[in-house]
């Protein structure tokens, strides 16, 4: 019987094998402890839509507020980005409770992935399976919320082999998508020009975002999100 057992778990890991990109995992910096302490507890039983992610969704609050303010917070939304997150962290947070209390969700926005391409840290196939155990993770608490899981932004001035990493992961994550109740979109190439290279007045650093930036990535999204959540377009009203 102990055999048989050790075989079956052998074959399960052999199939289902676990990386850091995809084990959650909690940081130890207490800007993030708090940051995180902050999210856990906050009030989210009106949020209609909420965003998971990194420093690019957290700058929503700082960088990006106008914008926000004044084309995203219609949509009842909250913020649950944490800079310098990677997918393992925003597992981790999910899996303990920030999404507690957000039982009105109806569309969870997921853009993560960037810092886990660093370096050789993670491969392309190992950032698409983090990303799409958060997938799981959030279809599993918020069953009624639908999940726009958007291609991670490109990064570098110009095309470089970072870049062509995460596109490779972007085309691994947009399998997951359903139709259904998780939707996969890349509107990466609206923060490039037509070569490819990347404005300092969109990334002024080559990937953190500007205003200009964030109202790039609000324009066109926003008609993604009045779709998925069955609302009329604002030329309709």
């Amino acid at each position: 019987m102990m055999l048989t057992i050790l075989l079956a778990l052998a074959v399960a890991v052999a199939q289902d094998p676990i990386h850091t990109a995809m084990a959650p995992a909690p940081r130890t910096d207490q800007r993030w402890i708090d940051r995180n302490d902050q999210l856990t507890k906050m009030d989210k039983s009106a949020a209609e839509v909420i965003f998971l992610g990194d420093s690019i969704t957290e700058g929503w609050e700082t960088t990006g507020k106008h914008i926000w303010d004044d084309q995203i917070a219609r949509f009842k939304a909250i913020n649950l980005g944490i800079s310098g997150d990677r997918t393992q962290h925003v597992l981790w947070r999910i899996k303990n409770d920030n999404l507690k209390g957000a039982n009105s969700a109806k569309l969870v926005v997921i853009m993560i992935g960037t810092n886990n391409s660093n370096g050789n840290d993670h491969t392309a196939e190992q950032i698409a399976d983090g990303v799409k155990a958060i997938i799981k993770e959030v279809r599993q608490r918020l069953p009624k919320a639908k999940v726009l899981a958007l291609a991670i932004f490109p990064r570098g001035k110009e095309p470089n082999p970072q870049r062509a990493k995460i596109q490779t992961a972007n085309e691994l994550i947009a399998k997951a998508a359903d139709n259904k109740w998780v939707f996969y979109h890349d509107i990466g190439s609206h923060f490039t020009d037509m070569e490819g290279a990347i404005s300092a007045q969109v990334m002024p650093d080559s990937l953190h975002l500007s205003e200009e930036g964030y109202r790039i990535w609000a324009t066109h999204m926003t008609p993604i999100m009045r779709e998925l959540l069955a609302l009329p377009s604002p030329d309709s009203l």
